[in-house]
């Protein structure tokens, strides 16, 4: 049963964060006449925390699903995350590393190094 309630819990959150990255032009717009900076640093942020719903939702189905030791899913979730840190750096190079604000040019380079000591710490 505590299967049953983690994987709809985790569809919920899956469609949320889906419902949460559709509607993004049209949030980005209700801010009016912004700055090009402005415009891709709330687009950056709405898509991102829909991008992390979804995160959540397959993080849950990938340990529900694995029936592996707590090694193993230890492994899994270190791959799982590696994977998401890669997606929001990507992410971030594409819209708020594009400003002239230094955090969001440093994030993908920080997501990139923290995914891979993941992926290192997976296979050791």
């Amino acid at each position: 049963m505590a299967d049953v309630f983690a994987l709809a819990a985790a569809g919920i959150v899956f469609l949320w964060g889906v419902s949460h990255v559709i509607p993004t032009r049209q949030v980005v717009a209700g801010f009016g006449d912004i700055s090009d900076d402005n415009r891709r640093i709330i687009t950056m942020e709405w898509v991102a925390e829909g991008l992390s719903f979804m995160f959540v939702a397959v993080l849950i189905v990938a340990v529900t699903w694995s029936g592996e030791t707590l090694e193993a899913a230890e492994d899994l979730v270190y791959r799982v995350s590696s994977g998401f840190l890669v997606a929001i750096g990507v992410w971030t190079a594409m819209t708020g590393a594009r400003t002239g604000v230094i955090w969001f040019k440093a994030c993908p380079v920080v997501m990139s190094v923290s995914a891979g000591l993941l992926i290192a710490a997976s296979l050791i």
